[in-house]
């Protein structure tokens, strides 16, 4: 869980997550997907989390490590939100916390 804010309200009454709301997908389904062996099933959800969810909410489910390792194949997946999260990573980047 995010140790900066959690967010307590994830699920709908049906458990489907407020980020996941243009797919019929229970959160246990998608902590379930996000294992997957297929990188491009991960990094397509890994890219639907990051383009639709809080910030703080996207590292209760992945960690830096990660989305490091999933970016290449994640990206294009963000929309809009590819400016903030490379800004984010390039912070960390410099900071030595994480390496793409």
């Amino acid at each position: 869980m995010s140790a900066l804010n959690p967010t307590r309200d994830l699920c709908d009454s049906a458990g489907r997550p407020y980020f996941l709301w243009d797919c019929d997908m229970t959160l246990s389904e998608f902590k379930e997907q996000l294992k997957s062996t297929d990188v491009q099933v991960r990094a397509y959800l890994a890219g639907k989390l990051m383009r639709q969810a809080k910030p703080d909410d996207v590292f209760t489910f992945l960690s830096l490590k990660e989305i490091a390792e999933l970016w290449p194949n994640l990206k294009r997946y963000l929309g809009k939100k590819l400016a903030f999260w490379d800004w984010l990573l390039s912070m960390w980047e410099k900071q030595g916390r994480v390496q793409r």
